[in-house]
């Protein structure tokens, strides 16, 4: 009986501290503030830096722009070939151990020209960055320079790829 009384006691005291911990918790997160928040790129800023790139492509500017779109499809792409990977997975059924190996490999060439149409852009093989850049600042800069309300660079970004490199079936 002692030792019955004295496990619902720690059980207790455990469920006290528990509590006690996800209010403490609950507490710190409702406390960070949005300073910490990403800050995000707009397509106006996008297009300041890329108006650069002409007079100076080695710049900093004229580097930050075409890093970034080179960095958003980049993104892009193997985003899109992981989540098919996993959807395909996931309408197969068990996995065994090889074919998880498989799964949460990098994926090749053959998954991402796959993945690619998810994108809702297809850039074709070989496409020269240099070509991509020319086109998105272009459309960049006409953005820039309309009434248009401005919007995320990664919005205006997806936006150009969208519209001038369709997937054809």
């Amino acid at each position: 009986m002692y030792l019955e009384n004295k496990h619902s006691s720690l059980r207790n005291t455990a469920k006290r501290y528990s509590k006690l911990g996800c209010a403490l918790l609950l507490l710190q997160l409702m406390s960070v503030t949005s300073a910490n928040a990403l800050e995000v790129l707009s397509s106006q800023e996008l297009a300041s830096h890329c108006a650069l790139l002409k007079t100076d492509p080695e710049g900093v500017d004229g580097q930050y722009c075409v890093r970034y779109i080179q960095g958003f499809i980049d993104g892009a792409i193997a985003t899109d070939a992981r989540v098919m990977l996993n959807a395909e997975n996931a309408i197969s059924g068990n996995e065994t151990f090889a074919d998880r190996a498989m799964r949460t490999r990098m994926p090749g060439r053959v998954d991402r020209s796959r993945a690619a149409k998810l994108a809702g852009f297809c850039l074709g093989d070989p496409l020269p960055l240099r070509d991509v850049v020319a086109v998105v600042v272009a459309d960049l800069a006409v953005q820039q320079h309309s009434k248009t309300k401005d919007e995320p660079a990664m919005e205006a970004v997806y936006k150009s790829l969208l519209n001038n490199y369709p997937c054809i079936q």
